[in-house]
């Protein structure tokens, strides 16, 4: 018997414009013990899809068709039948599990919550039970971590919280959309094996939403592929993957950045260091978030940062742009120390940098039109231009990065994920900077979206010569576009070298556990892999 049974499910959202579909005749089924892995690009339908079966699609929606859950019909169910389902037949896993949490209320009390709101046990019973479920998940020091806000966790620790609230109560279904999206490689390879377990010991069923290849072929029975409402393509994550059958499948797969196994080295790169970080040291409190870290980056050429979460790598990132101040060492950006840089002549040090951000929702002000984003950097640093001057630069700029001037006048709201990430690379190439800082500008986004917008950077560095600073979990994506990279653990350089000579021939086996877990969209591949990093053992706390 199915534990999910779609059939003919359509959706259709009602805007002020009219109506728009979403899901249009998707069928498909999930059953006991089974992963089904639902992939497409944004707008495909695919979180509609889990929404609807988790009966928590907006007032907007107009659904047609069945879903059934473990018997139930949720289409059309009263609201107290839908939360009698849920939590306790079906729970679902979001991507972001700091929205996901009340940030007020200890963990271990919200998992209890959980357990009482479907089960006649008393507190004390409940706060033990969530204690057992944090050491279930793999929460060291569960006791303690119990009283503990979610703020105080790292986004693996919090991820694994949101799944034991997800398995409070043994569900026959666990809807998990994007749950690994912001992990870093080691932590999601993590959270992949506990999800597998899971669904072993219990025969738990998965619906999993996920843009991630890799985490399909790690962890999917089943692939379905939705394209524009419908589904596309569906089999076994050996056929989908290795024997697409639909055009779009084959297009999706062939985006996916992968770890290349050999290939040379790009000469290095001769002129000054446009920013030069000299035995830096960052202290916040009693914690030591770099130690005596030195890297530079030079004209025309990429450093990739790569580590696991707590590693420094952001932090050294924001010690280049001058937004952390060092406890001891030195910063150099253009020839300048940074330290000594005071009032105009330290903004004006700063102008010739740009920033692209891993949330373009949060780094663009939605009171503004795009238009009107991308020419802020100029109203502030350029005050001697004229409104006429800043809109041809402004039209100038959008063109760069690929985007058609009408949108010049659309909100960013009104923009797709990887149309706002390009207006975030064009304010931040507004100035004509000599340094591009990017912090994970791209593990939001779809492949296909992923792979253009980097193809865009790698092309406007090509032809404007500018230093790029590249912070990213994904060591394929910093394989195929950096020249260089620096490992960092623990606020630590653990190696750095030319990228193919560090990333084919480790020196640490930190490095080795991290190429090892890299997911690859192979699934055959990926199962040797798997048992290669279960051989190497993770060495990593989430």
């Amino acid at each position: 018997m199915n534990i999910l049974e779609i059939a003919d499910l359509g959706v259709t959202f009602s805007t002020e414009t009219g109506d728009v579909p979403a899901v249009r005749g998707a069928s498909l089924h999930v059953r006991p013990g089974e992963t089904l892995a639902l992939v497409g690009e944004s707008g495909s339908g695919k979180s509609t899809v889990a929404l609807a079966a988790m009966g928590l699609l907006p007032r907007t929606a107009r659904a047609s068709g069945r879903v059934v859950v473990d018997g139930t019909d949720v289409v059309g169910a009263p609201e107290a039948a839908l939360a009698r389902l849920r939590g306790r037949t079906a729970s679902m896993v979001f991507q972001e599990p700091a929205t996901a949490l009340d940030p007020l209320t200890r963990v271990g009390s919200q998992i209890a919550e959980v357990i009482r709101n479907h089960r006649d046990v008393s507190r004390s019973a409940a706060a033990r039970e969530a204690v057992e479920l944090l050491r279930r998940v793999g929460i060291p020091e569960p006791d303690r971590r119990a009283s503990a806000f979610p703020f105080q966790l790292s986004g693996g620790q919090r991820q694994r919280v949101v799944i034991a609230m997800a398995i409070a109560n043994s569900p026959a279904l666990l809807v998990a959309d994007e749950p690994t999206t912001a992990l870093d490689v080691t932590v999601q390879a993590e959270i992949l094996d506990l999800l597998r377990r899971l669904a072993a010991d219990s025969g738990t069923g998965v619906l999993l939403v996920t843009h991630n290849m890799g985490v399909v072929a790690d962890f999917a029975d089943r692939v379905a592929v939705m394209l524009r409402g419908e589904v596309v393509e569906t089999g076994t994550v050996e056929d989908v993957l290795l024997r697409p059958r639909h055009e779009y499948t084959r297009g999706l797969l062939a985006a996916v950045p992968r770890l290349r196994l050999s290939g040379a080295d790009a000469p290095p790169a001769q002129e000054a260091p446009v920013v030069q970080l000299r035995d830096v040291s960052v202290r916040f409190g009693r914690v030591r978030a770099l130690d005596g870290v030195s890297l530079d980056v030079r004209p025309g050429e990429t450093v990739g940062l790569v580590g696991e979460s707590g590693s420094g790598k952001s932090t050294a990132a924001r010690v280049a742009l001058g937004l952390v101040t060092p406890a001891s060492g030195g910063v150099s950006l253009f020839g300048t120390d940074l330290g000594r840089a005071r009032g105009r002549g330290r903004r004006a040090l700063l102008s010739g940098v740009g920033v692209v951000l891993q949330d373009p929702v949060a780094s663009l002000d939605a009171r503004m039109r795009v238009a009107e984003c991308v020419a802020e950097p100029l109203r502030v640093h350029r005050r001697g231009m004229t409104a006429a001057e800043r809109r041809a630069r402004v039209a100038e700029v959008l063109e760069l990065v690929r985007l058609p001037r009408e949108l010049a006048l659309r909100g960013p709201r009104e923009l797709s994920g990887g149309q706002r990430q390009r207006v975030s690379l064009a304010r931040a190439l507004v100035l004509r900077p000599r340094l591009l800082v990017a912090d994970e500008p791209t593990s939001a986004l779809d492949v296909s979206v992923q792979r253009t917008v980097l193809e865009v950077i790698a092309e406007l560095q090509r032809e404007l010569g500018f230093a790029c600073l590249l912070v990213s979990h994904d060591l394929a994506v910093v394989q195929e576009f950096a020249r260089r990279v620096v490992v960092l653990r623990d606020g630590r350089i653990e190696e750095q070298g030319p990228t193919m000579t560090t990333l084919l021939r480790p020196e640490t086996d930190y490095t080795r556990r991290l190429i090892a877990a890299v997911p690859v969209p192979d699934p055959v591949l990926q199962r040797r892999r798997r048992e290669h990093r279960t051989a190497l053992g993770t060495g990593a706390e989430a």
